[in-house]
């Protein structure tokens, strides 16, 4: 017997018992002919009117089942196996319940600034200034090593750096980054390219910035850059990072270091550090370090795809027909060139 058969029977069952109550209550009340006089019963004639009910019950004896049982017997017969049992117990889908829902699995985060991943940025205008600043500050460095051997033939501007230096490397932790953004902030006074050199964005080693005292965003975090790697501050943890500042609706640089698992922001706009965390004023665009330059992306969902067509494409250096929702806010084309101030 199905189960929809079965609930019809019971159905049935409590239909009759039902009507025999009322039968009961009928032939046990007094009532009233037309013309007034009471009419009874007996019990005998209760009993005539209710053998007939008695007897299909005495007939068909019940039958009790567990729901349990009937959903594992369906979820066989639909192949879903001996062990696919599903509990009436459990709350469906549909219905309103007050309990925790389950938690969703969150997003990975990078190991990279803003909690993002890197990814080879194609060839352009980036990689060239970046490698033709490689060059320079692989000059800087030959000079401060002439420097160190011979103090008294050292340039005032290599010079200062190296005290500069000095006074980072006295220092430990977060003491130390403090120093950097600090005395680079102090040495350093803003003017623009176009007004230093006549150009619209120019990347300047740190000896050239030194000798003007002069240089924008970008000059400040090259300086704090070079100046930690000279205090032995690890160059893993470290990247020049360009940015969209959202604040004031312009692109910026800063340095970020990545200091016992938690990366800092060195701006020259703020004397003291900021965790990127807080930095929520800052999109990131681009990082760059001594494996050149990446583009920041978010990290991707953790859901389930319908086709695998739909997965993200790899990226290319040759460059491609680019999704800006798998870069991090306020991406930019891997072509342009920011203009920071």
């Amino acid at each position: 017997m199905t189960l929809h058969w079965e609930l019809q029977r019971k159905s049935l069952c409590a239909l009759g018992a039902a009507l025999a109550a009322l039968i009961v209550a009928g032939v046990t009340s007094p009532a009233r002919a037309d013309n007034g006089s009471a009419l009874t019963t007996t019990s005998q004639d209760a009993q005539d009117t209710l053998a007939p009910a008695m007897d299909v019950a005495a007939r068909a004896p019940a039958t009790f089942f567990r729901i349990n049982d009937v959903l594992a017997r369906l979820d066989a017969m639909r192949g879903r196996g001996p062990n696919a049992v599903r509990l009436a117990a459990l709350t469906p889908s549909n219905i309103a319940t007050d309990a925790s829902p389950e938690p969703r699995p969150a997003p990975a985060k990078g190991d990279e600034p803003f909690g993002l991943f890197t990814f080879r940025a194609p060839e352009g205008l980036l990689w060239q200034k970046w490698r033709g600043l490689e060059v320079r500050l692989t000059r800087d460095a030959e000079t401060l090593r002439r420097c160190e051997a011979d103090a008294g033939n050292c340039p005032s501007n290599a010079a200062q750096f190296l005290r500069l230096i000095g006074a980072v490397k006295a220092k430990s932790g977060r003491a130390r980054l403090d120093e950097a953004n600090r005395a680079v902030n102090m040495v350093v006074r803003y003017v623009s390219d176009y007004a230093q050199h006549g150009e619209a964005d120019r990347w300047s080693s740190p000896l050239e910035t030194f000798a003007t005292a002069k240089g924008d965003c970008e000059d400040y975090a090259i300086a704090k850059y070079v100046a930690l790697q000279e205090a032995g501050f690890p160059r893993d943890d470290l990247r020049l990072v360009l940015v969209r500042d959202r604040a004031v609706r312009q692109d910026h640089a800063v340095l970020a270091a990545r200091l016992d698992g938690q990366w800092l922001v060195l701006d020259n706009r703020r004397a003291e550090l900021i965790e990127d965390t807080g930095a929520t004023h800052l999109a990131p665009l681009f990082a760059i370090d001594q494996a050149g330059v990446h583009l920041f992306a978010r990290p991707y969902a953790q859901r389930q795809l319908s086709d695998p067509a739909e997965a993200a494409p790899a990226a290319s250096d040759e460059g491609s027909e680019w999704r800006n929702a798998d870069i991090a806010d306020g991406g930019a084309w891997p072509g342009a060139l920011p203009l920071l101030m």
